[in-house]
């Protein structure tokens, strides 16, 4: 299927019938939206199954007649994945916490280290460390911002029309979390490189 297919199209031939571009849209969206999903949910299989039921719901409300184009599928994915998120946090009762402990497969462990020796393998993960370490002590609105932008790879308009703020208000956090991060690293004398 041509790339050049806006969402709405492809939305709208689902809906007369055509099943597989629905699975375009899918495949379109599906990296940020499993990444974002990630970021929350820390368990492999919950997070799997989070994205399942996000794009079912989706094609319910889409079927439903609930889905109003304004050049912002992503966006309306996101808050659905959101919403499922937050739903997920409320049966478990965590909403105020993630724990980063005892994860085996979260998304800076999952990285890929490219070939070094056990020396430079063990900074990395200990940078990789870190960084979710400052990220999780920011306030919950840097904290959204930093993982939308940098892990679900959103624009800033993206993160804007998500989180329901204005551009310059998301602009604004992302500011205020990079000074607050230089912070921590100045204070807690945190070196983020190799040598």
């Amino acid at each position: 299927m041509n790339k050049t297919i806006s969402d709405y199209e492809l939305i709208m031939r689902f809906i007369k019938g055509e099943e597989s571009c629905f699975e375009q849209l899918i495949h379109r969206h599906k990296n940020k939206v499993f990444a974002y999903i990630s970021l929350y949910i820390r368990d492999q299989a919950l997070a799997e199954d989070i994205f399942q039921d996000t794009f079912l719901k989706v094609i319910q409300s889409v079927k439903a007649g609930k889905y109003s184009d304004n050049g912002k599928f992503l966006s309306w994915v996101m808050r659905i994945a959101h919403n499922l998120i937050i739903d997920n946090f409320r049966r478990v009762k965590q909403m105020n916490t993630i724990s980063n402990d005892n994860y085996d497969s979260d998304l800076f462990n999952s990285i890929k280290l490219s070939d070094g020796n056990i020396e430079n393998e063990l900074i990395r993960k200990q940078i990789h460390d870190d960084v979710r370490a400052m990220i999780s002590s920011l306030p919950d609105d840097q904290r959204e911002v930093v993982i939308l932008r940098h892990y679900a790879d959103l624009s800033f308009r993206e993160i804007a029309d998500l989180t329901g703020v204005s551009i310059n208000t998301a602009l604004g956090r992302m500011r205020y979390a990079l000074i607050n991060m230089r912070k921590m690293m100045k204070d807690k004398k945190i070196s983020l490189t190799l040598n």
